[in-house]
Protein backbone atom coordinates (compact mmCIF):
# COMPACT_ATOMS: atom_id res chain seq x y z
CA UNK A 1 0.00 0.00 0.00
CA UNK A 2 1.39 3.44 -1.27
CA UNK A 3 1.44 5.90 1.83
CA UNK A 4 -0.55 9.44 1.17
CA UNK A 5 1.93 12.66 1.12
CA UNK A 6 -0.01 13.67 4.56
CA UNK A 7 0.18 10.40 6.05
CA UNK A 8 3.19 9.36 8.59
CA UNK A 9 4.32 6.82 10.26
CA UNK A 10 3.58 6.02 13.78
CA UNK A 11 6.51 5.45 16.33
CA UNK A 12 4.48 5.54 19.30
CA UNK A 13 1.32 3.84 20.46
CA UNK A 14 -1.35 4.96 23.28
CA UNK A 15 -2.94 1.59 25.37
CA UNK A 16 -6.21 2.72 25.65
CA UNK A 17 -6.30 0.64 29.29
CA UNK A 18 -9.09 1.09 31.35
CA UNK A 19 -9.07 4.70 30.75
CA UNK A 20 -13.24 4.78 29.73
CA UNK A 21 -13.75 3.54 33.30
CA UNK A 22 -11.84 6.34 35.13
CA UNK A 23 -13.80 6.26 38.56
CA UNK A 24 -12.33 1.92 38.74
CA UNK A 25 -9.06 2.79 38.16
CA UNK A 26 -8.04 2.82 41.12
CA UNK A 27 -9.68 -0.06 42.67
CA UNK A 28 -8.11 -2.06 39.80
CA UNK A 29 -4.68 -0.59 40.20
CA UNK A 30 -5.31 -2.21 44.06
CA UNK A 31 -6.45 -5.45 42.25
CA UNK A 32 -4.07 -6.14 39.23
CA UNK A 33 -0.98 -5.16 42.02
CA UNK A 34 -2.46 -7.79 44.76
CA UNK A 35 -2.92 -10.51 41.84
CA UNK A 36 0.62 -9.92 40.35
CA UNK A 37 2.03 -10.07 43.47
CA UNK A 38 0.56 -13.18 44.32
CA UNK A 39 1.40 -14.59 40.61
CA UNK A 40 5.25 -13.59 41.43
CA UNK A 41 5.75 -14.98 44.77
CA UNK A 42 3.42 -18.50 44.23
CA UNK A 43 5.28 -19.45 40.92
CA UNK A 44 8.62 -17.97 42.42
CA UNK A 45 7.70 -20.41 45.26
CA UNK A 46 6.95 -23.69 43.02
CA UNK A 47 10.21 -22.95 41.55
CA UNK A 48 11.94 -23.05 44.45
CA UNK A 49 10.61 -25.79 45.94
CA UNK A 50 10.51 -27.67 42.99
CA UNK A 51 14.28 -27.15 42.54
CA UNK A 52 15.39 -27.06 45.50
CA UNK A 53 13.69 -31.00 46.96
CA UNK A 54 15.06 -33.94 44.91
CA UNK A 55 12.12 -35.59 45.77
CA UNK A 56 10.21 -33.91 43.27
CA UNK A 57 12.33 -34.25 40.48
CA UNK A 58 9.76 -36.31 38.45
CA UNK A 59 8.65 -35.38 34.86
CA UNK A 60 5.06 -33.64 36.30
CA UNK A 61 6.98 -31.64 38.87
CA UNK A 62 9.44 -30.69 35.64
CA UNK A 63 6.60 -29.74 33.57
CA UNK A 64 4.89 -27.62 36.82
CA UNK A 65 8.59 -25.50 37.01
CA UNK A 66 8.18 -24.79 33.24
CA UNK A 67 4.80 -23.92 33.69
CA UNK A 68 5.82 -21.50 36.53
CA UNK A 69 8.16 -19.83 33.99
CA UNK A 70 5.73 -19.03 31.59
CA UNK A 71 2.87 -17.62 34.23
CA UNK A 72 6.22 -15.34 35.22
CA UNK A 73 7.07 -14.18 31.66
CA UNK A 74 3.63 -13.89 30.62
CA UNK A 75 1.88 -11.75 33.44
CA UNK A 76 5.76 -10.01 34.11
CA UNK A 77 5.38 -8.80 29.71
CA UNK A 78 2.24 -6.92 30.63
CA UNK A 79 1.70 -5.65 34.30
CA UNK A 80 4.22 -3.09 35.08
CA UNK A 81 3.15 -1.55 32.08
CA UNK A 82 -0.88 -1.79 32.89
CA UNK A 83 -0.35 -0.95 36.64
CA UNK A 84 1.60 2.57 35.36
CA UNK A 85 -1.14 3.52 32.64
CA UNK A 86 -3.52 2.72 36.21
CA UNK A 87 -1.92 5.89 37.93
CA UNK A 88 -1.38 8.20 34.84
CA UNK A 89 -3.16 10.37 32.39
CA UNK A 90 -1.89 8.30 29.68
CA UNK A 91 0.24 5.22 28.78
CA UNK A 92 2.11 5.47 25.73
CA UNK A 93 4.20 2.71 24.50
CA UNK A 94 6.82 2.65 21.82
CA UNK A 95 6.67 0.66 18.66
CA UNK A 96 9.96 -1.13 20.29
CA UNK A 97 8.48 -1.36 23.04
CA UNK A 98 5.00 -2.75 21.87
CA UNK A 99 6.69 -5.63 19.55
CA UNK A 100 8.37 -6.52 22.31
CA UNK A 101 6.01 -6.88 24.70
CA UNK A 102 3.85 -8.72 22.19
CA UNK A 103 6.52 -10.87 21.64
CA UNK A 104 7.10 -11.92 24.85
CA UNK A 105 3.38 -12.29 25.80
CA UNK A 106 2.29 -14.35 22.65
CA UNK A 107 5.72 -16.48 22.91
CA UNK A 108 4.41 -17.26 27.38
CA UNK A 109 0.77 -17.70 26.54
CA UNK A 110 0.91 -20.23 23.66
CA UNK A 111 4.05 -22.16 25.32
CA UNK A 112 1.79 -22.59 28.25
CA UNK A 113 -1.30 -24.20 25.86
CA UNK A 114 1.04 -26.74 24.18
CA UNK A 115 2.40 -27.62 27.76
CA UNK A 116 -0.56 -27.79 28.92
CA UNK A 117 -1.08 -30.58 26.46
CA UNK A 118 2.32 -31.99 26.89
CA UNK A 119 1.12 -32.57 30.99
CA UNK A 120 -1.91 -34.01 29.84
CA UNK A 121 -0.22 -37.14 28.31
CA UNK A 122 2.21 -37.14 31.05
CA UNK A 123 -1.11 -37.69 32.90
CA UNK A 124 -1.86 -39.99 30.65
CA UNK A 125 0.94 -42.33 30.62
CA UNK A 126 0.99 -42.45 34.45
CA UNK A 127 -2.64 -43.42 34.46
CA UNK A 128 -2.97 -45.51 31.84
CA UNK A 129 0.17 -47.04 31.77
CA UNK A 130 1.98 -47.41 35.19
CA UNK A 131 4.05 -49.93 34.47
CA UNK A 132 6.01 -48.35 31.57
CA UNK A 133 5.93 -44.73 32.46
CA UNK A 134 9.30 -44.55 33.32
CA UNK A 135 10.68 -45.52 29.99
CA UNK A 136 7.93 -43.51 28.25
CA UNK A 137 8.76 -40.01 30.64
CA UNK A 138 12.25 -40.88 30.89
CA UNK A 139 14.24 -37.61 31.28
CA UNK A 140 15.61 -37.12 28.15
CA UNK A 141 12.50 -37.32 26.35
CA UNK A 142 10.92 -34.91 29.13
CA UNK A 143 14.05 -32.58 28.19
CA UNK A 144 13.14 -32.76 24.40
CA UNK A 145 9.43 -31.94 25.01
CA UNK A 146 9.86 -29.00 27.29
CA UNK A 147 12.39 -28.15 24.89
CA UNK A 148 10.30 -28.54 22.06
CA UNK A 149 7.76 -26.71 23.89
CA UNK A 150 9.97 -22.93 24.52
CA UNK A 151 11.32 -23.97 20.44
CA UNK A 152 8.19 -24.00 18.55
CA UNK A 153 6.10 -21.47 20.23
CA UNK A 154 9.42 -19.03 19.91
CA UNK A 155 9.59 -19.80 16.09
CA UNK A 156 6.12 -19.19 15.56
CA UNK A 157 5.85 -15.83 17.98
CA UNK A 158 8.80 -14.57 16.09
CA UNK A 159 6.84 -15.46 12.41
CA UNK A 160 3.62 -13.49 14.06
CA UNK A 161 5.95 -10.36 15.06
CA UNK A 162 7.83 -10.34 12.24
CA UNK A 163 5.03 -10.03 10.10
CA UNK A 164 3.60 -7.40 12.65
CA UNK A 165 6.82 -5.83 11.93
CA UNK A 166 6.18 -5.23 8.06
CA UNK A 167 3.00 -3.32 8.52
CA UNK A 168 2.54 0.26 8.71
CA UNK A 169 0.92 2.21 11.09
CA UNK A 170 -0.19 5.60 9.84
CA UNK A 171 -2.61 6.48 12.93
CA UNK A 172 -4.86 6.61 14.83
CA UNK A 173 -2.09 4.98 17.64
CA UNK A 174 -4.83 4.37 20.00
CA UNK A 175 -4.44 0.70 21.06
CA UNK A 176 -8.14 -0.16 22.52
CA UNK A 177 -6.36 -3.30 25.34
CA UNK A 178 -4.35 -2.80 28.03
CA UNK A 179 -1.71 -4.67 26.29
CA UNK A 180 -0.15 -4.71 23.01
CA UNK A 181 -2.49 -7.19 20.87
CA UNK A 182 -2.70 -8.69 17.71
CA UNK A 183 -6.29 -7.76 16.91
CA UNK A 184 -6.16 -4.67 18.13
CA UNK A 185 -3.03 -3.88 15.96
CA UNK A 186 -4.21 -5.45 12.98
CA UNK A 187 -6.82 -2.95 13.38
CA UNK A 188 -4.87 0.24 13.31
CA UNK A 189 -2.61 -1.29 10.15
CA UNK A 190 -3.16 0.96 6.92
CA UNK A 191 -1.55 -1.79 5.21
CA UNK A 192 -3.09 -5.15 4.02
CA UNK A 193 -3.31 -7.42 6.88
CA UNK A 194 -4.26 -10.24 4.64
CA UNK A 195 -0.82 -12.93 5.62
CA UNK A 196 -1.42 -11.98 9.14
CA UNK A 197 -4.86 -12.81 9.21
CA UNK A 198 -4.22 -16.67 7.44
CA UNK A 199 -1.39 -16.71 10.21
CA UNK A 200 -3.73 -16.02 12.94
CA UNK A 201 -5.72 -18.76 11.51
CA UNK A 202 -3.61 -21.13 11.10
CA UNK A 203 -2.34 -20.45 14.99
CA UNK A 204 -5.77 -20.89 16.42
CA UNK A 205 -6.39 -23.93 14.51
CA UNK A 206 -3.31 -25.80 16.40
CA UNK A 207 -2.96 -24.38 19.55
CA UNK A 208 -6.71 -23.56 20.12
CA UNK A 209 -8.41 -26.73 18.66
CA UNK A 210 -5.67 -28.79 17.88
CA UNK A 211 -4.33 -28.60 20.97
CA UNK A 212 -7.52 -28.69 23.01
CA UNK A 213 -8.61 -32.07 21.14
CA UNK A 214 -5.72 -33.75 21.78
CA UNK A 215 -6.03 -32.56 25.53
CA UNK A 216 -9.79 -34.19 25.23
CA UNK A 217 -8.50 -37.38 24.22
CA UNK A 218 -5.85 -37.74 26.64
CA UNK A 219 -8.26 -37.25 29.27
CA UNK A 220 -10.93 -39.27 27.42
CA UNK A 221 -8.29 -42.45 28.50
CA UNK A 222 -7.62 -41.20 31.72
CA UNK A 223 -11.46 -41.26 32.71
CA UNK A 224 -11.72 -44.39 30.78
CA UNK A 225 -8.97 -46.41 32.90
CA UNK A 226 -9.85 -44.61 36.50
CA UNK A 227 -13.46 -45.95 35.83
CA UNK A 228 -12.04 -49.48 35.31
CA UNK A 229 -9.78 -49.34 38.83
CA UNK A 230 -11.63 -51.90 41.07
CA UNK A 231 -10.94 -49.95 44.26
CA UNK A 232 -12.57 -46.73 45.27
CA UNK A 233 -9.27 -45.83 47.20
CA UNK A 234 -7.21 -46.64 43.52
CA UNK A 235 -9.97 -44.36 41.47
CA UNK A 236 -9.52 -41.66 44.12
CA UNK A 237 -5.47 -41.27 44.09
CA UNK A 238 -5.70 -41.20 40.05
CA UNK A 239 -8.07 -38.66 39.75
CA UNK A 240 -6.10 -36.74 42.80
CA UNK A 241 -3.12 -36.50 40.54
CA UNK A 242 -4.67 -35.13 37.38
CA UNK A 243 -7.61 -33.49 39.03
CA UNK A 244 -5.29 -30.08 39.58
CA UNK A 245 -4.14 -30.13 35.99
CA UNK A 246 -7.70 -30.17 34.96
CA UNK A 247 -9.06 -27.37 36.51
CA UNK A 248 -6.33 -25.22 34.58
CA UNK A 249 -7.06 -26.33 31.60
CA UNK A 250 -10.46 -25.15 31.95
CA UNK A 251 -9.90 -22.18 33.26
CA UNK A 252 -6.73 -21.10 30.81
CA UNK A 253 -9.11 -22.43 27.40
CA UNK A 254 -11.92 -20.86 28.64
CA UNK A 255 -10.12 -17.25 28.45
CA UNK A 256 -9.12 -17.84 24.88
CA UNK A 257 -11.82 -19.57 23.59
CA UNK A 258 -14.15 -16.47 24.78
CA UNK A 259 -11.30 -14.09 23.24
CA UNK A 260 -9.33 -15.39 20.17
CA UNK A 261 -11.39 -18.12 18.56
CA UNK A 262 -13.27 -15.13 16.25
CA UNK A 263 -12.28 -13.11 12.98
CA UNK A 264 -10.40 -10.52 14.07
CA UNK A 265 -12.94 -7.96 11.98
CA UNK A 266 -15.29 -9.20 15.56
CA UNK A 267 -12.97 -8.03 17.62
CA UNK A 268 -14.76 -6.74 21.04
CA UNK A 269 -12.79 -4.39 22.83
CA UNK A 270 -14.67 -5.12 26.19
CA UNK A 271 -14.53 -9.00 25.80
CA UNK A 272 -10.46 -8.94 24.75
CA UNK A 273 -10.07 -6.98 27.79
CA UNK A 274 -11.84 -9.50 30.17
CA UNK A 275 -10.22 -12.25 28.42
CA UNK A 276 -6.57 -10.40 29.19
CA UNK A 277 -7.64 -10.24 32.65
CA UNK A 278 -8.46 -14.01 32.84
CA UNK A 279 -4.90 -15.77 31.22
CA UNK A 280 -1.98 -12.92 31.90
CA UNK A 281 -3.23 -11.86 35.56
CA UNK A 282 -5.56 -14.11 36.87
CA UNK A 283 -4.21 -17.44 35.81
CA UNK A 284 -0.86 -17.10 36.37
CA UNK A 285 -2.58 -16.46 40.17
CA UNK A 286 -4.32 -19.24 41.14
CA UNK A 287 -1.96 -22.26 38.95
CA UNK A 288 0.02 -22.11 42.09
CA UNK A 289 -2.66 -22.04 44.78
CA UNK A 290 -4.43 -24.87 42.47
CA UNK A 291 -1.05 -26.69 42.54
CA UNK A 292 0.42 -25.95 46.07
CA UNK A 293 -3.19 -26.55 47.97
CA UNK A 294 -4.46 -29.58 46.27
CA UNK A 295 -0.70 -30.81 46.36
CA UNK A 296 0.47 -32.79 49.49
CA UNK A 297 4.04 -33.26 48.09
CA UNK A 298 4.60 -29.49 46.98
CA UNK A 299 3.43 -28.31 50.41
CA UNK A 300 5.68 -30.41 52.01
CA UNK A 301 8.65 -28.85 50.26
CA UNK A 302 7.35 -25.64 50.84
CA UNK A 303 7.44 -26.51 54.53
CA UNK A 304 10.90 -28.20 54.51
CA UNK A 305 12.12 -24.79 52.36
CA UNK A 306 10.13 -22.40 54.38
CA UNK A 307 10.25 -23.89 58.20
CA UNK A 308 8.26 -21.62 59.80
CA UNK A 309 5.29 -22.50 57.61
CA UNK A 310 5.12 -25.79 59.54
CA UNK A 311 1.85 -25.48 62.24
Amino acid sequence: MTLNINQTLVTEFLLQGFSEHPEYQLSLFICFLSLYSVALVGNVLIILAITCNPGLYTPMYFFLLNLATMDIICTSSIMPKTLKGLVSDRSPISYGGCMAQLYFLTWAASSELLLLTVMAYDRYAAICHPLHYGNMMNKEFCSMLAAGVWALCACNTAIHTGLMTRLNFCGPNVITHFFCEVPPLLLLSCSSTYVNSVMIVLADAFYGILNFLMTIVSYGFIISSILKMRTSEGKKKAFSTCSSHLIVVCMYYTAVFYAYISPVSSYNPEKSKLAGVLYTMLSPTLNPLIYTLRNKEVKAALRKLFPFLKN
